[in-house]
């Protein structure tokens, strides 16, 4: 008999994604904002006082998807505190009453910002790396797993750690999109000597490995980097995602420390480091505990993802 699963995030675009797949079929969501995909949805805030004991009664596994996301000009005045409230306290406090309820499993979306923001080019981040997280979102998410470990090894809940860089398919939004809209323009970018290396991970394989872990045997008490394995360079992302579309490539070589001193002069530093600096993810314990391979190619990924724009 397949487990009852409770979802948190079911309208965000992993919450989304999940609820397209078979594993998902009947899951009960709850948040602030029903999901279009079901009908099975209680109205609830994700924080660190609710009750959630009349809603976690028959539930097998807890897949925690939901987040105070990163925000790229935050203005609140103490974003630490409304991070930790939702990211931390409330994960935690979910987690407290799942243990207390008999829960058998705790999945939690966390990020591969907790271990930084970037690593040398070919030095990966692995299952080794200690965590040292930089801005107030990842903060959040660290001692979030902290916590949740503490709380595992003194209950019978597993939990199950899931660390994905990047996130990229069908719909999203952010600095993906914004990549897919300037190569549809066919504006010439100069960004054609970037010479690094990142790791992303599309949806679909990120949604399989959350589905591999819902009952895996292997998986209990574990902490899992993912990407695609196919880490790849800004221009080769660039021209992937041209050619998924059907347009033509229009990379222009630009000296890298010009273009750092450019973006320095006008306040964008944080953004030369997204497209110039490495950050690699090595997934060969998650590949070794769970026999698993990312089954979808960048590539595929791509193309699907032009079907939804322009």
């Amino acid at each position: 008999m397949a487990p009852k699963i409770l979802l948190t995030g079911g309208s965000g675009f992993l919450g989304s994604a999940l609820l397209n797949h078979p594993s998902f079929y009947g899951a009960l969501t709850i948040g602030r904002t029903p999901p279009a995909q079901s009908k099975n949805f209680i109205a609830i805030s994700l924080d660190p006082f609710s009750d959630y004991s009349h809603i976690l009664s028959g539930i097998d596994i807890v897949v925690h998807v939901a987040a105070r996301v990163h925000v790229m000009n935050e203005e609140a005045e103490d974003s630490l505190s409304e991070y930790r409230n939702i990211n931390t306290l409330g994960t935690l406090n979910l987690a407290e009453q799942a243990i207390n309820s008999g829960i058998k499993r705790f999945i939690f979306i966390s990020s591969i910002k907790v271990l930084g923001e970037q690593t040398e080019k070919g030095q990966p981040f692995t299952n080794s790396n200690l965590l040292n997280p930089q801005d107030a979102y990842s903060m959040s998410k660290a001692e979030a797993e902290t916590g949740l470990l503490k709380l595992a090894k003194k209950s019978n809940m597993e939990v199950v750690i899931i660390r994905p860089p990047l996130v990229y398919g069908k719909g999203v939004k952010g600095n993906f999109d914004k990549l897919l809209k300037l190569t549809a323009g066919q504006f010439p970018l100069p960004l054609g000597s970037i010479n690094n290396k990142r790791s992303l991970v599309s949806i679909e394989n990120l949604v399989d490995l959350i589905c591999i872990c819902l009952e895996h045997l292997k998986a209990g008490n574990q902490t899992f980097l993912v990407s695609d394995d196919c880490d790849l360079s800004t221009p080769d992302l660039l021209t992937l995602i041209a050619r998924g579309g059907g347009y033509k490539s229009r990379l222009v070589k630009f000296p890298t420390v010009l273009l750092s001193i450019m973006l320095f002069c006008i306040g964008k530093s944080a953004i030369y480091q997204r497209l110039c600096g490495s950050m690699q993810v090595d997934i060969a314990h998650t590949k070794n505990q769970l026999n698993w391979s990312p089954p979808h190619t960048p590539e595929s990924t791509i193309v699907n993802c032009w079907s939804h724009e322009i």
